[in-house]
C-alpha cells in the first residue's frame, strides 16, 4: 500500500554557516532537490558578511534561517536541532552536499530497521570545484575501532531525534564534535548501522575546519579521546608529531613518516598516556613490525 507523503516522518536538516556564500548555493540545492517529500530544512548563520543573507532571502520559503553570532558550529547546531520538529536529524555542513535521493535512502533504512538509531552511508572527499579526490574512508560499524578513528562520514548520517535528545551536541567544542558525538551515543548503547551506499559528498578546501585547523583538530580529538577512553592511540600520536615538525596536512600535502618522527612519538605519546604507559609503549615497539607485515602481504 502506497503512502501517503504526510505519513512520513519528518526529517529535519541544520546546515551551520559562516562566510560560506562559494559554496552555499550548492549546498542548499543538494537539500532542496531531494526527492523525499518531508524535509524541514534550517539554516543557522552566524552573521556572515560574503553574500550569504543574500543567497537565502533568494530561498525565502523553502528554508528557515536564523544569522546571529555564534560560539561556533556546534554552537549553531545544538540551538538548530533545538527548533527542529523531525523524527530524523542530519546535519549538512555549509560547504558538503548530498547526493540525489540521500534523505529518502536514509529514512527508508531507519524505517525498515527500527532497532537503529543512527544509519551513515558512504560519501566523497571532493576538491574545492567539487571534484571527486577519493572515497571517503568509512567503514561498517565497530565501537572497538571508533576508540581509534571517526570513520563514520557526518553529512552521509542520519539519526532518530529521539537518540539524539538524550546526547546533544557538545556546544563546547570548536571542532571534532562530531566525533564526540558518536563516541558518546555509543557509550549509551545507541545502535549505529552502515548503508553502504554513496550518500554525501564532504568538500575538502583550505579555509575547512578540518584543514585551517589542523593542529587544533589533533590537540581536541586527542583530549576526547582520553576523556572517553583513557588511551590515545600511536597513530593519532604520529600523525600531531609529524604535524608539528613539518606542517603537512596530512590530507592534500601526505603524511611523511620518518625515523626520527617515530622516536619523538615515543615520549610524546608516554606524555598523553600517563595512565597506560605499558599498553601505550608495546603498540609503538610492535609498530615496525606490523608495518613490514602489511608490506609482505601485498607483495
Amino acid at each position: 500500500m502506497k503512502v501517503r507523503p504526510a505519513e512520513l516522518p519528518l526529517v529535519s536538516i541544520v546546515t551551520p554557516s559562516y562566510n560560506m556564500a562559494r559554496f552555499l548555493t550548492a549546498t542548499i540545492e543538494s537539500v532542496l532537490s531531494q526527492d523525499y517529500p518531508r524535509i524541514e530544512y534550517i539554516v543557522m548563520d552566524g552573521g556572515s558578511t560574503d553574500g550569504t543573507l543574500e543567497i537565502l532571502e533568494r530561498c525565502a520559503g523553502r528554508l528557515r534561517c536564523t544569522s546571529a553570532p555564534d560560539h561556533g558550529p556546534a554552537d549553531a547546531l545544538r540551538r538548530g536541532f533545538s527548533e527542529a520538529r523531525g523524527e530524523i536529524l542530519a546535519w549538512l555542513n555549509a560547504d558538503d552536499t548530498y547526493e540525489p535521493q540521500a534523505v529518502r535512502r536514509g529514512v527508508e533504512y531507519l524505517t525498515a530497521h527500527p532497532d537503529v538509531d543512527v544509519v551513515y552511508g558512504d560519501g566523497w572527499w571532493t576538491d574545492e570545484g567539487g571534484q571527486r579526490i577519493r572515497p571517503y574512508a568509512t567503514m561498517p560499524f565497530d565501537p572497538r575501532m571508533l576508540e581509534r578513528d571517526c570513520f563514520i562520514c557526518q553529512p552521509a548520517s542520519f539519526m532518530r531525534s529521539s537518540a539524539y535528545r538524550n546526547c546533544e551536541m557538545d556546544a563546547r567544542l570548536p571542532v571534532s564534535f562530531d566525533y564526540d558525538l558518536w563516541i558518546r551515543m555509543a557509550a549509551q548503547g545507541r545502535r549505529f548501522a552502515y548503508l553502504p551506499r554513496h550518500l554525501a559528498n564532504s568538500r575538502m578546501h583550505r579555509s575547512s575546519l578540518t584543514i585551517s585547523r589542523r593542529l587544533q583538530v589533533f590537540r581536541v580529538s586527542m583530549a576526547l579521546l582520553q576523556r572517553h577512553y583513557g588511551y590515545v592511540p600511536l597513530s593519532w600520536v604520529l600523525g600531531y608529531v609529524a604535524f608539528r615538525m613539518d606542517g603537512r596536512d596530512q590530507f592534500f600535502e601526505p603524511l611523511r613518516l620518518s625515523p626520527l618522527k617515530f622516536l619523538i612519538s615515543l615520549p610524546a605519546g608516554l606524555r598523553y598516556n600517563r595512565s597506560r604507559p605499558v599498553r601505550y609503549f608495546a603498540e609503538w615497539l610492535l609498530a615496525p613490525f606490523k608495518a613490514v607485515l602489511r608490506r609482505c602481504r601485498r607483495v
